[in-house]
């Protein structure tokens, strides 16, 4: 993706901008890593894992009548995990530690979330459209040729050949 250096980059501003972040990922909707800033953490599962996680989070959102999602929040005994909408096609996730301030997470993983949406979009909408297939190449009709029946004839003596 030509939007994957300027993503990154906002990836690293925010880590500058919230010191307790201990690292950002963003990814497709579908589980792709997009850019990573995730020293410890193997990017290619938290991709898979938001992918997943988001999945869970849209269907309770529908199901709740809460409306489009917006972020997930997970607080463990060690941290925080928040991931936030990136457009439509891309999340934002960020790994906090417990001491983290979660209203300037929040505050800061929208602004980024919005950021990165936009980097994204532009991206695909700059990216030229797939080439027409070419028309396959005509080629001559396939004809059969007639099959001659066997057949059997008799001899004189009886016996067949």
């Amino acid at each position: 993706m030509a939007a994957e250096a300027e993503v990154l980059d906002e990836l690293h501003r925010l880590r500058a901008r919230v010191p307790q972040l201990t690292g950002a990922l963003a990814a497709s909707v579908d589980g792709l890593v997009l850019a990573q800033d995730t020293p410890g953490v193997e990017p290619e599962g938290l991709a898979a894992l938001t992918a997943a996680a988001l999945g869970v989070a849209l269907r309770m959102a529908d199901a709740t009548g809460r409306g489009d999602f917006r972020e997930l929040l997970l607080h463990g005994e060690h941290g925080y995990l928040a991931t936030y909408a990136a457009g439509p096609s891309a999340v934002l996730t960020l790994l906090a530690g417990d001491r983290a301030n979660v209203g300037r997470l929040h505050l800061e993983g929208r602004r980024s979330g919005t950021r990165i949406g936009e980097l994204v979009e532009a991206a695909v909408e700059s990216r030229p459209a797939p080439a027409a297939r070419a028309p396959a190449k005509p080629s001559a009709p396939r004809t059969r040729t007639a099959r001659v029946a066997r057949t059997t004839t008799t001899e004189p003596t009886g016996k067949s050949r």
